[in-house]
């Protein structure tokens, strides 16, 4: 009785020692911001603030925009290098519309809401290439959003020669005013990027937990073969994943230009490794098949205040890029402990 009771007691504090160690690996994005925020509110008394947040808020969605449409592709077993290219090109495309488009002998002018609109088609322009070049040409992720990249990249910089489009907030007597309200405006005291970032955000959640795509997306990311035996369209699933990639890199663009007035064909330079940190450091499988939207809207939060707040404090360009990558080094090593033990039990 006593033995029994001895390996009883054993056996609980086993378990309540694994809960434990289970809680915070799963919600280590979740305590990584709040030790960020406690952190930084002790070394500025500006950062505690909320004017403060919704300004970080602001400069995490472009990063959040990204990892959003990057999380949706690593559940897939892939990855999409090409979405920071794809940000600028949409920039530059959406810059432009903005200036004027010759047709024949006459310039128009498109209205702001026709540019979105086009600007949208870019990305998941690409992201269909993209698609189809993995699913059905099974041409490595890597290597097709790679060529993806640098083709974006290059198509940007030669429509405008390597320099900027300035000057897009229009002008009313073209009737192409309104664009930088998508970066300037603010509803209930919320910037609109922040707004946009949250209903994307809300909206992929709904699409993973209530929808039969979302399924489907679990389902072939964990065991493509399986998943193409138990009847799952696994290639339409992928063209779908890297379409809405491409449109979440294009909303990134027209919010980051509209905040900036200007767009530059070098815009979103390396953001494609920041959100594929984020995504990781939200406790998503690079392998595929696990993964959530909180997890990876915390990862961005993660990424975001621990940059603003190492600005604030005064830390140099060059710390932030040391402290940026031990932080995604760390959040790797976690999910291998993590994932590791998963396949053991």
């Amino acid at each position: 009785m006593s033995a029994t009771s001895t390996n009883g007691t054993a056996a609980a504090k086993k378990s309540g020692s694994f809960s434990l160690i289970k809680v915070l690996l799963e919600g280590r994005a979740f305590f990584a911001l709040i030790a960020i925020i406690i952190a930084f509110s002790s070394m500025s008394p500006n950062y505690a603030s909320v004017g403060n947040f919704l300004i970080m808020a602001n400069h995490v969605a472009i990063f959040g925009l990204l990892a959003i449409g990057m999380l949706l592709v690593i559940l897939n077993g892939g990855i999409d290098l090409s979405v920071g290219s794809v940000l600028g090109l949409s920039g530059v495309f959406a810059g432009w519309l903005m200036q004027g488009v010759e047709v024949g002998s006459v310039i128009v002018y498109p209205p702001v809401w026709a540019v979105v609109v086009l600007t949208l088609c870019v990305g998941a322009t690409v992201g269909l290439v993209n698609g189809i070049l993995v699913a059905f040409f099974n041409v490595p992720a890597f290597v097709a959003t790679l060529g993806s990249l640098y083709v974006a990249r290059g198509v940007g910089l030669l429509m405008t020669n390597g320099l900027t489009y300035n000057n897009l907030s229009g002008d009313p007597s073209l009737g192409n005013t309104g664009f930088d309200w998508l970066g300037f405006n603010r509803l209930a005291s919320v910037p609109i990027g922040v707004i946009i970032f949250t209903v994307i955000a809300v909206a992929t959640a709904l699409l993973l937990t209530r929808s039969a795509f979302g399924r489907w997306l679990y389902a072939s990311g964990g065991n493509e073969r399986a998943a193409q035996l138990s009847g799952v369209p696994v290639k339409r699933v992928q063209v779908i994943v890297y379409m809405l990639s491409g449109v979440c890199a294009s909303v990134a663009g027209l919010v980051l230009s509209s905040q900036l007035t200007s767009a530059g064909p070098t815009a979103g330079t390396t953001y494609e490794l920041t959100a594929i940190a984020a995504v990781v450091i939200g406790g998503a499988a690079l392998t595929g098949g696990r993964g959530t939207v909180l997890g990876t809207v915390l990862g961005a939060f993660v990424i975001g205040f621990l940059s603003d707040g190492l600005v604030i404090i005064g830390v140099s360009a060059y710390w932030q890029t040391v402290f940026t990558g031990a932080v995604i080094v760390l959040a790797v090593l976690l999910n291998s402990i993590q994932y590791s033990g998963t396949r053991r039990s």
